[in-house]
């Protein structure tokens, strides 16, 4: 299938999604919005693969949200326009429309594959938030972040805050959101919102799809039970984390398949063979 935003190339288990509009700095038209979860949803939903790479193309990984997303359909500009009676229908609107958005980058975290974002240039706006909701992110030397949206008088809404508090310390977080200021990749770098940096974009992804055939080397029930886990520690208490990988554990262990396997092939001094996730069944006549 031919996307207006992406290229995807699906081999070796790796699922690479790569932005290529390049000559309009991979900016997040309207399309995007709908091409990307619906990628990341057929990958996960088939199995397709079992990690994706996302990576970019030309100077910048991306320029953040297109202006024809604002000004499409019920903006802001129009509930500041309607009449009062409707003003509350609109807004309601825009709030569903704001959650629409949400949900593209959310499916990146709901995902049961690891998500590597290799970012180079400027990450901008919008492309905060959905670097964040990857699994780990690698930059370029010359790469940075910006929360665009208070430089345009508004308050980044589509994720980039309830995910960066927990990927680097508030205070900067704060700084970065209140002044609109770069944050250059090894300043992230230092503050862990990124794994690794490199000197060029190909250095990036040369490691970055190095790590990605590591990953899907591994047993994939066993690496999406690991994004699992992790991601309920980060929005629990310990005890509530450490009760629930118990109950996990208690329904998904199973010394017959996977760990059986991987004893074996160390015994015969050969590479593991991990049988790929189920698809997803989602309607009653996959039953």
């Amino acid at each position: 299938m031919t996307y207006r935003c992406f290229n995807l190339e699906i081999a070796q288990g790796i699922a690479h999604l790569q932005l290529k509009r390049a000559e309009e700095l991979n900016s997040m038209v309207p399309e995007f919005w709908h091409e990307l979860p619906a990628i990341v949803r057929d990958i996960d939903d088939h199995a397709r693969a079992r990690v994706i790479v996302i990576s970019s193309t030309g100077k910048h990984f991306s320029a953040g949200m297109d202006l024809s997303v604002f000004t499409s359909g019920q903006s802001a500009g129009t509930a500041a326009a309607a009449s009062s009676e409707e003003r509350g229908r609109v807004r309601a609107n825009l709030r569903l429309t704001v959650q629409h958005l949400q949900e593209t980058f959310s499916v990146l975290e709901r995902a049961r594959l690891p998500v590597l974002a290799a970012i180079q240039g400027g990450c901008v706006g919008g492309a905060v938030d959905f670097a964040t909701a990857c699994d780990c992110r690698y930059m370029t030397e010359d790469g940075f972040f910006v929360i665009q949206e208070i430089n345009l008088g508004m308050t980044a809404d589509v994720g980039t805050f309830p995910r960066l508090c927990h990927l680097m310390p508030e205070g900067m977080v704060r700084e970065l959101a209140y002044s609109g200021r770069r944050l250059p990749a090894a300043k992230a770098l230092q503050l862990g919102l990124v794994n690794e940096v490199f000197p060029t974009q190909e250095a990036m992804l040369a490691h970055v799809m190095g790590l990605a055939k590591d990953i899907a080397e591994k047993s994939p029930l066993a690496v999406h039970g690991s994004k699992v886990m992790i991601n309920y520690a980060r929005d629990h208490s310990v005890a509530d984390a450490l009760d629930y990988i118990a109950t996990w554990q208690a329904g998904m262990y199973n010394p017959e398949t996977d760990m059986k396997e991987s004893f074996i092939a160390k015994v015969e001094k050969r590479a593991p063979q991990f049988a790929d996730l189920l698809p997803v069944r989602k309607g009653l006549d996959e039953v």
